[in-house]
């Protein structure tokens, strides 16, 4: 018997198990899923080798028989097992993450889109990259896209594919510096690396390089996510750095394809320069360059492609709370430098003042040493062991051809303007030494520095650092100390291991690979279970890296001198999935170093308070650099009262109310933009309505907590309920099921909680918990599988329920429905084949059914028992209805029929809003469902009406 003797969805009975068709069967080849199974147990059956025959799906037997417990527990594993829900969005059955409510709002407005394009530019911590991976999980699952491409931040490539595997179940390779000649050797001959490889994660500063970018050009995939996408917005004046250049033109041409799917991430969408933010809307839609944004006509183009969102618009979406924590307390501590310190600073200080008043030289040799003496200077107000380094290091200026290039070369250094090589490089010292007349000074300055690093005791600021992080262990906060220097990040270490009792601490800069940093992380997490733990940090966490269930609190040991930075740095813990109501940001900072307190007036303090009025942050003007540094060497020239700077500043001193004025036009810009460009296309009524329709197939998150509740419960757990949820005892279970439970350190998951964020080694109440899939899976198979013993069986196929509920015996019938869905996409229709459970009843005999409405079908399933029902009855009973079950199969097919169209129209539904018909069209082209028959019947019960005769 050959493969085209079996319709897809039907079933066979091969190496002594039930197996269910799949789509891409062939002839004399058939893919199949084991009836009950996972797609992990998906297999090929070759007829022509194996016995492969026709099957039916068996009714249950009336001695299977339970109780009303059992019979609910039976359907909710149905639903909460499934992964080829035939609902609206095809990804959500097989996804590892439960969406928030408003994280579906860019999945429809996609959907919406023939090619999808979407900047979607929510707030720090709402979970962009779990909106971006829900358009591109629902993209391929249709078979809309095969290839998908995710380019970010080296810093970030790890915690990408960490994210894509465990939440989406995507395999994604690396493509860094690192992994590229590893993947390319394994390609065979002819075969290019983004074909073999369908789902990647790639450094964008690697792939936009001439060795790679044209290649990546020519082969990449349909889909493509842009994290950090500001990174990318170059504007058309040339006056940007070379990499931001680079990396706009590789996306531009990417764009330029008007079939590709382009999806674009960042909290940060316009930094203040209309050129380049007009030209980041422009990959969406060519219009969006030149339209006016603040017409009708140019805000309802652009809420086509774009979501933005504060945490205000979304921490009550649809009546579903999202947890942030409450509120970021923020405070400040100053020390003063003193002793040996203070002379050391007195002493380089002169010499740097020496630097910036000599005039000799060309243009370009002044630039040089400006920004020589202000590295310096800025690695002194680091830590003596950052200054060391900083004066035996040859500093990178030197290398430029002109005097433009110096301040390019010197800005990104100093100023933490970093775009070519992001966070990674963040961490290294600049140099200072230029001049060999010099050498012999700054290395004399080096010997002293390095003396004062093996005098820590005598560091005012490390000793200030030790009183705060003492005081915040106290309380109960695990903080995370970030510094701006390698060299200060191991001194800190160094000195907190030493100062720390039973503390862990830990200590991550740019010298590891992203892999090993997530590593230590991890490896920290684990090791300080139930103690306290401290990390030190450079800002090559302070992108991307969710660190929010470890650590509560944010030490600025060092100030950034781009606030954005700041803000990145304490969005590493006040985000979604932070357990704690509270969290703290303290900035330490020199009160008489002349620096810090410029840094702070200038540029922290203001970033803060927009943050607080606006509820987001709002990037710094472009032209901060140049009021930074005239304020710095201002600082420095002023000789001996350098200590006074910190407050004594005018407004007008370089600038500054200039500057102020652009930086408050800027926040203003952002906050009607907010009112502007805030998604308001897709409305919270179409988004219910999709909740609703996905809900149909894959059931209420509250079954979930019922269903695991009693599932343990009827397999011998001992439950003891918390604030939380429940702890469950499994002494009395099953080994099979204690099996099925196990974590990854290979201990049964016994703590459920009711929702995130919830601590490692829980289990989280949803059907997406590998937890609570694992134990709906093995209730569904224990069920199908009669060879078992009755305790390792806790739900039952047929049950009879004596009740007051029912007025005449009525028989509730739990349906598994298959049906073929045809999907339209670029590169044609897609076939798949989806599952639904659903429960239909009837009043009355077989031969004359009066079947139930949705809602009276709601209403039966929450009948109540009143009486018991005799074992005779009961057997005789469903022993009658049971075998009657061939005469009502007509009308079991027309219920079938009549759920393929209810699941063809709530697809339709969700397609067809934004191509200007909200709920006008009746299909979308390419689009069907129909339904597999005959349906199975999995489960039968009887309702029957209290106080007739036995």
């Amino acid at each position: 018997m050959t493969a085209t003797d079996f319709a897809i969805g039907s079933l066979v009975t091969a190496r002594g198990r039930d197996w269910v068709v799949l789509p891409d069967s062939v002839p004399d080849f058939l893919v199949a899923k084991p009836l009950g199974g996972s797609d992990a147990e998906i297999t090929g059956l070759i007829p022509a080798v194996e016995d492969v025959t026709a099957a039916s799906f068996p009714p249950p037997a009336p001695t299977d028989r339970g109780d009303d417990r059992s019979g609910r527990m039976l359907r909710e594993a149905l639903r909460i097992g499934f992964r080829s829900s035939g609902g609206p969005f095809r990804s959500l059955a097989s996804l590892n993450v439960d969406p928030r409510p408003y994280q579906l709002v860019p999945l429809l407005l996609g959907l919406r889109q023939e090619t999808v394009r979407l900047l979607i530019a929510d707030d720090v911590g709402i979970g962009k990259t779990v909106e971006a991976g829900l358009v591109a999980s629902e993209l391929l699952a249709q078979g809309t896209v095969q290839r998908l491409a995710v380019l970010c931040p080296p810093s970030l490539a790890e915690q990408w594919r960490t994210e894509l595997s465990e939440k989406f179940g995507l395999d994604a390779q690396l493509v860094l510096p690192s992994t590229i000649t590893r993947l390319e050797r394994a390609l065979a001959v002819g075969e290019e690396l983004f074909t073999r490889y369908p789902v990647t994660v790639v450094s964008l500063d690697f792939i936009k390089s001439e060795r790679h970018r044209y290649e990546f050009q020519r082969t990449a995939p349909e889909l493509i996510i842009v994290d950090e996408a500001h990174t990318v917005a170059a504007d058309d004046s040339g006056a940007g750095s070379a990499g931001r250049t680079q990396r706009y033109n590789l996306i531009r041409s990417l764009a330029d394809d008007k079939t590709r799917h382009l999806i674009l991430t960042t909290a940060t969408p316009h930094s203040g320069n209309d050129g380049a933010f007009r030209n980041l809307i422009g990959l969406l839609d060519d219009d969006l360059k030149t339209v006016d944004l603040s017409s009708d006509t140019g805000r309802r183009l652009l809420a086509r492609h774009m979501v933005q969102r504060r945490r205000g618009d979304i921490r009550d979406y649809l009546g579903a709370e999202t947890q942030f924590p409450k509120d970021r307390q923020t405070s400040e501590a100053p020390y003063q430098l003193s002793g040996s310190h203070q002379e050391f600073f007195d002493d380089v200080l002169q010499y740097i003042r020496g630097q910036v008043q000599d005039r000799t030289g060309t243009k370009l040799q002044q630039r040089v040493r400006w920004w020589s003496a202000l590295a310096l200077l800025r690695a002194m107000a680091s830590s003596p062991a950052a200054a060391a380094m900083t004066l035996r290091t040859r500093a990178a200026t030197t290398e430029a051809q002109t005097d433009a290039e110096a301040d390019v070369v010197g800005a990104a250094e100093v100023l933490d303007q970093f775009e070519d090589e992001g966070a990674d490089a963040a961490d290294l010292v600049p140099g200072a030494e230029h001049e060999a007349s010099e050498s012999s000074l700054l290395r004399s300055f080096a010997v002293r520095a390095e003396a004062l690093v093996a005098a820590p005791a005598e560091d005012a600021k490390l000793t200030l650092l030790t009183k705060q992080v003492k005081a915040l262990l106290k309380d109960g906060f695990s903080p995370i100390v970030f510094c701006r220097f390698i060299q200060t990040a191991k001194y800190v270490h160094e000195h907190l291991s030493g100062a720390l009792r039973n503390v862990e601490v830990e200590v991550v800069t740019g010298e590891l690979p992203s892999e090993e940093r997530a590593a230590r992380i991890a490896t920290l997490a684990a090791r300080s279970e139930g103690v306290n733990r401290v990390l030190v940090a450079t800002d090559c966490l302070s992108e991307g890296v969710n660190l929010q269930s470890d650590f509560q609190a944010i030490v600025h040991y060092d100030l950034a001198w781009n606030p954005t930075r700041h803000e990145q740095r304490e969005g590493r813990v006040d985000r979604f999935g932070q357990p704690r109501d509270i969290v703290r940001a303290q900035t330490i900072y020199g009160s008489d170093n002349g620096i810090d307190g410029i840094v702070l007036d200038v540029l922290i303090r203001k970033h803060e308070k927009i943050r607080r009025d606006l509820g987001i942050s709002v990037p710094v003007p472009a032209r901060s650099d140049e009021v930074l540094s005239a304020l710095l060497e201002g600082a420095v020239m002023r000789g001996n009262g350098y200590e006074q700077l910190a407050f004594d500043f005018g407004l007008d001193d370089g600038g500054v109310k200039d500057f102020d004025a652009e930086w408050e036009s800027s926040a203003e810009k952002e906050r009607q933009s907010q009112t502007l460009f805030a998604q308001r296309t897709i409305h919270p009524d179409e988004v219910k309505e999709a909740m609703d329709a996905a809900r149909r197939s894959l059931g209420e998150p509250g079954d979930v907590s019922g269903f695991v509740a009693d599932a343990l419960t009827e397999l011998g757990a001992l439950l003891t309920a918390t604030s939380t949820g429940f702890t469950a005892e499994l002494s009395q279970v099953p080994v099979q099921v204690t099996e099925a439970l196990t974590a990854a350190d290979g201990r049964p998951v016994t703590t459920y909680y009711n929702d995130l964020p919830a601590p490692r080694q829980a289990a989280v109440l949803q059907r997406t918990d590998p937890t609570v899939a694992a134990l709906a899976n093995y209730v569904l198979n224990s069920a199908l599988d009669g060879s078992l013993a009755p305790k390792e069986r806790p739900a039952k196929r047929a049950g009879i329920l004596t009740t007051g509920n029912v007025e005449k015996q009525t028989v509730a019938l739990l349906m598994r429905f298959r049906t073929h869905l045809v999907l339209p996409s670029a590169s044609g229709s897609r076939t798949t084949l989806a599952e639904e459970a659903r429960v239909v009843a009837f009043r009355g005999r077989p031969s004359d059914p009066e079947w139930l409405t949705p809602l009276e079908v709601e209403q039966l399933l929450a009948a109540t028992p009143t009486a018991n029902t005799p074992a005779d009855v009961a057997a005789n009973t469903l022993a009658a209805v049971i075998s009657a079950i061939p005469v009502i199969q007509q009308h079991l097919g027309t219920q079938a029929e009549g759920l393929a169209a209810q699941l063809e129209e709530d697809h339709v539904s969700v397609r067809v809003a934004a191509r200007g018909e909200r709920a006008g069209a009746l299909s979308v082209r390419g689009l069907s469902v129909r339904a597999q028959l005959p349906p199975d019947v999995l489960g039968v019960y009887v309702y029957r009406p209290a106080g007739i005769a036995a």
